[in-house]
């Protein structure tokens, strides 16, 4: 990936116009690059606010659209803390990192089986592309340490059966999701305050920002199509530009508070995560209360309340009196909104390509980048507007 940290400003470039449609992670990525390059750029966004799937709500509880942490292996991390956009992120006190919690064989622990452990150590290149996770996990770990490994990348899965996805595809994400000391990390205040710094530096570049704009027709290129696969495929009448994405239960709670609640529950029974938000950063919450949030994935025929019922179990094993403390609740299922899972015999490289051809480029967390979750459109946006100026000519510098 290249280091856009010194864009070429070229006279070219200054000459030059983009369009993006999306004002999410990506679509934000998107614009900044192609401003720091000397590009015109104009972005719409369907909403009234920024963020897409990034979005943090607003009020009493700073929810976001399911567990969100950013990976500090990944490239974006570099990217923000280069243009000071990371900002405060929230620490987590060791008191409640020690309150991290296993649903075993129906019952909580504070340690995972020690096969697990050795199973999250092997890197993503021992792992073959063309052999489901299960079948090449049961082979060198054993088959129970194959299951509850699949069930633990859950968490950065979003999907219903981790163990028939592509073997490496799976362990690179649970590689990176149990790595020590841990990479995943947490924005202070939410996902919407990196949204609004990214917002912030865009308008300081120059970047025409329209929210409440719908576009219902391509624009004349170059454009960069920031917008969910299905937004996307009707813009460009493409019926067929789809790829596999999660099913997930989200659950959010507000909890009045009590001494003793577990931080994490990470169910290795079945894919399902449990997280109270309001451990690391207790400014998402009203005082006295915490938050929490949860994610379950379904199958095509699981229902919401499938993934309900699920949640409430593990509620009511690490909660106690978490019914009787509940001071609000909302509940939700994402669907083909958790970006990209590969099957065996696929790679990212297989997913719909960035260059649409005739000047249209494609974003988003579901496309050819490599990466895990948000670095998904973080790289498929830097090389969009690569290919965008190279092709007006005016290439992003090296």
């Amino acid at each position: 990936m290249r280091d856009t940290s010194g864009i070429r400003e070229g006279t070219a470039a200054m000459q030059q116009n983009l369009t993006v449609v999306g004002g999410g992670f990506a679509g934000l990525t998107a614009a900044i690059t192609a401003a720091e390059a000397g590009a015109r750029v104009t972005l719409h966004e369907a909403h009234d606010t920024l963020g897409g799937r990034a979005r943090t709500a607003e009020g009493p509880y700073k929810t976001n659209e399911g567990p969100h942490a950013i990976y500090n292996g990944g490239p974006h991390w570099t990217w923000l803390k280069q243009r000071d956009l990371l900002g405060p992120l929230a620490t987590l006190p060791p008191l409640e990192a020690a309150r991290f919690r296993f649903h075993r064989n129906g019952a909580l622990r504070r340690t995972p089986p020690l096969g697990f452990l050795r199973q999250t150590l092997r890197t993503p290149e021992q792992a073959p592309v063309d052999v489901d996770f299960l079948t090449w996990a049961g082979r060198v770990a054993g088959p129970d340490t194959a299951r509850v490994a699949a069930h633990y990348s859950g968490v950065a899965l979003f999907h219903h059966d981790p163990g028939a996805l592509s073997a490496r595809f799976v362990q690179e994400r649970l590689h990176r999701a149990a790595s020590l000391p841990p990479e995943a990390h947490y924005i202070r205040g939410g996902w919407g305050q990196l949204i609004e710094r990214m917002a912030a530096r865009a308008w300081n570049l120059g970047v025409h920002i329209e929210v409440g704009s719908r576009v219902d027709s391509l624009p004349d290129g170059p454009v960069v199509l920031a917008t969910s696969l299905p937004a996307a495929a009707r813009l460009l009448g493409e019926p067929g530009l789809t790829w596999e994405s999660g099913r997930t239960v989200l659950l959010d709670l507000a909890l009045r508070t009590r001494k003793g609640d577990p931080f994490v529950i990470s169910d290795l029974d079945a894919p399902g995560w449990v997280e109270r938000f309001t451990a690391q950063d207790p400014g998402l919450a009203p005082a006295g209360q915490q938050l929490i949030q949860a994610q379950l994935p379904i199958g095509p025929k699981g229902s919401k309340a499938d993934g309900v019922a699920h949640a409430e179990r593990l509620l009511d094993l690490g909660f106690p009196g978490w019914r009787e403390r509940t001071v609000w609740r909302r509940e939700a299922v994402a669907s083909g909104r958790t970006g990209a899972v590969d099957r065996p015999g696929t790679t990212w490289r297989d997913r719909p390509a960035i260059d649409r051809g005739e000047g249209v480029y494609l974003v988003g967390d579901q496309v050819a980048a490599p990466g895990v979750l948000s670095e998904v459109s973080f790289n498929s946006a830097i090389e969009a507007v690569s290919l965008a100026l190279k092709h007006a000519g005016t290439p992003l510098a090296a």
